[in-house]
């Protein structure tokens, strides 16, 4: 068995195209390539911890059709110490927001958990939701 690393889980997103979508992670959010196979169109990615693999699609991992835009029914929150910086990449990139920057507060029994997110869909249409700890207060 190979372990890629020491994360429980790490999503690996079927790309259509594999270069449009590494320029996207790499160059526009910042994403740092920890190793990539070229030749399967494949790379591991990480941000700040955070890991998440692309490879253009193949019959390997094919479950059914796809179909723009892909990962319906699920966000990928990525747990950042600050959200601005990636709005401004994606602002000066002229890449739009799916959502403005907000503030957040989740209940956690009896606090509030608080989170600046940002939500972005990526060139194939994953929701990615960065995530900025604000703190917490009495719910």
């Amino acid at each position: 068995m190979v372990t890629l690393a020491a994360h429980r889980i790490t999503p690996e997103l079927s790309v259509s195209d594999f270069q449009k979508s590494r320029q996207f992670y790499v160059d526009i959010l910042g994403f740092t390539v920890q190793f990539e196979r070229p030749e399967k169109q494949f790379a591991l990615l990480s941000l700040q911890g955070c890991e998440l693999m692309i490879e253009a699609v193949n019959d390997v991992w094919f479950t059914g059709t796809l179909e723009h835009p892909y990962g319906r029914g699920i966000n990928l929150q990525i747990d950042v110490d600050s959200v601005e910086p990636l709005a401004n990449r994606l602002q000066q990139a002229g890449y739009p927001l799916f959502a403005p920057v907000q503030d957040n507060w989740y209940r956690k029994d009896d606090v509030l958990l608080g989170a600046r997110e940002l939500l972005v869909q990526d060139p194939d249409g994953f929701l990615l939701r960065f995530s900025e700890d604000i703190g917490t207060k009495s719910a």
